[in-house]
């Protein structure tokens, strides 16, 4: 008897051991839970930010080097910190101008690890959320979280800052995946979309070959009706950071399993580009090449065939790890495939082919993951569904709010999210969608859970959009705002002894612009001179979209 009380009071003490306490426990470090973080601990919280992998910043840090700005004016708080840190590491003063907006990762990473390091973040990597089992709820209320190597996390307030929103979804919060339809919202961009312009095929390439079997990269699934919901998720790709200077330059990587049959309607289209425009394409018409400093650029998806692995990540945002571990590297596979092929190819037109061997991935970037990015990006997986859900007027016509935490002003920007065979037998693609909005202001309420659903637990990546309004509202700079104000009313809800759902809005409003936070934009006269000055000499053929102010 005495002997089995001695081992229950070491399973209970060892029990307490495992569990860690905080004020805040913030899962998932990208950029959005970075500043989340680090906003709850300057405000005295004792913080936790529990990273699944091994580097902090997401894909502000993963390759989105180009950051998608918009209205840069709109942009504050702790975000605008990160920038003009950034800056500050280019000595970026010496042209009066003092924010860098497209940096290295190294750097950017760089900056973040300070700036948790200043605020006393607690940062713990390798510490992945338990599959199905991980989230420990009394009512309303999450009190711990458990990762898979046995540590446990009790915390006062919970936020989840995951792309994919597994502790959201654990918690038994309401969210939503893919595309909902017109009718859901109101929204006329909402849903299945009619034949778009950007990204896609602008003159005939046929979905078959000669003995009549699709190309691979086409879906033999057909797209419903215009303005239809579906489970459709925009493609995900890897943000490359290459580099055309010699010495610091890796030639492009040979994909295990490499096939170039794969890449038969990038060969058919590339034929169809020269008789079309009686010219070679270039390569930054198959690839978006943004200079960084240093001699690198960022590349991202450009044109009807790039890097976007379209309609291949559907089963992404709700799958299990091993099975999401396998779409990562199919999706690692086809980018590689892309430019080996590109690089390699005797179909590629010589002059595109020696300008893609002009550059390649760099030495001194990524070095534990063979130099290549280590986060995919996903660019929207689960969204919450919260008492108030974001929708496309409040990017176009409801533009102000009364619990206003920040402001964007990027595009309605969705990437394609199927590739088919169209009535006339030929390759199309469906889901983009690049349609201007104004600069908005982006509310407290779409990091709030349903009051009936969970008390304190902030959302402030998976945050309560629509389709249409998170494909705006997802820029990394907008999840630093959000998450520079879920950190501060963390800090309130516990110091007022309230659920996140009632925190003092006036309070936090007063915070956050006291911290720089940016609530109104109204453009100068200067604005909208250099604004139109740079249009004018915009080059004849060139979106506003990869040309921006």
């Amino acid at each position: 008897m005495l002997k089995r009380l001695v081992l229950t009071f070491f399973g209970l003490f060892g029990a307490l051991l495992a569990q860690q306490n905080y004020d805040l426990v913030v899962y998932g470090g990208t950029a959005g839970g970075v500043m989340t973080a680090i906003a709850g601990a300057r405000h005295g919280l004792k913080t936790v930010l529990l990273e699944p992998g091994r580097h902090v910043g997401g894909m502000a840090t993963g390759g989105l080097s180009r950051t998608d700005t918009g209205t840069r004016e709109v942009i504050g708080g702790l975000a605008l910190e990160f920038y003009y840190r950034t800056g500050m590491r280019y000595d970026m003063h010496r042209y009066k101008n003092p924010v860098a907006w497209f940096y290295e990762p190294k750097v950017g990473e760089a900056v973040m690890v300070d700036m948790l390091t200043e605020a006393g973040v607690t940062v713990l990597y390798n510490h992945r959320l338990r599959e199905e089992t991980g989230v420990v709820k009394q009512g309303l209320r999450v009190t711990e979280i458990a990762t898979e190597n046995g540590e446990r996390f009790a915390g006062k307030i919970f936020a989840d800052c995951t792309y994919e929103g597994d502790l959201m979804a654990q918690a038994k919060v309401s969210y939503t995946v893919g595309r909902e339809g017109s009718a859901q919202y109101g929204e006329s961009l909402a849903g299945v979309r009619d034949r778009t312009p950007k990204h896609q095929f602008l003159f005939d390439v046929p979905a078959r070959d000669e003995r009549g079997n699709l190309y691979p990269e086409i879906s033999p699934n057909k797209p419903g009706k215009s303005g239809e919901p579906d489970k459709g998720v925009q493609a995900y790709n890897f943000r490359i950071i290459a580099t055309d200077v010699a010495h610091n330059r890796i030639p492009w990587p040979k994909p295990a399993g490499y096939d170039p049959r794969r890449y038969e309607l990038l060969a058919r289209y590339l034929d169809a580009f020269v008789k079309h425009n009686k010219r070679a394409p270039v390569f930054h018409e198959l690839t978006l090449i943004a200079r960084i400093p240093n001699g690198k650029a960022d590349f991202n998806n450009q044109g009807p065939f790039s890097t976007d692995f379209i309609g291949k990540n559907w089963d992404y945002p709700e799958a299990g790890y091993a099975t999401r571990e396998r779409i990562w590297k199919e999706h690692i596979n086809y980018i590689q495939g892309f430019y080996y092929f590109l690089a390699n190819d005797p179909r590629v037109p010589k002059s595109l082919q020696t300008e893609v061997n002009q550059w390649g991935l760099p030495k001194d970037e990524y070095l534990d993951t063979n130099h290549w990015p280590h986060q995919l990006y996903v660019r929207e997986a689960r969204r919450m569904v919260g008492e108030f859900v974001a929708s496309q007027k409040d990017l176009q016509t409801d533009l102000t709010k009364p619990d206003v935490i920040g402001m964007g002003s990027y595009n309605s920007d969705s990437h394609n999210i199927q590739r088919f065979e169209n009535a006339r037998g030929m390759a199309e693609n469906e889901g983009d969608m690049q349609v201007p909005v104004k600069p908005y202001q982006i509310p407290f309420r779409v990091v709030l859970p349903k009051r009936a659903e969970a008390a304190n637990l902030l959302v402030p990546v998976p945050f309560s959009a629509s389709h249409v309004a998170f494909s705006s509202m997802r820029m990394e700079p907008q999840w630093m705002i959000i998450g520079h104000a879920s950190g501060v009313a963390a800090a309130l809800a516990i110091r007022n002894n309230t659920s996140v759902q009632d925190v003092n809005i006036a309070e936090l409003q007063k915070i956050l612009k006291s911290e720089g936070a940016v609530f109104d934009f109204v453009p100068t006269p200067q604005q909208d001179a250099l604004r139109i000055i740079h249009n004018k000499m915009r080059p004849k053929g060139v979106s506003l979209f990869n040309w921006e102010y």
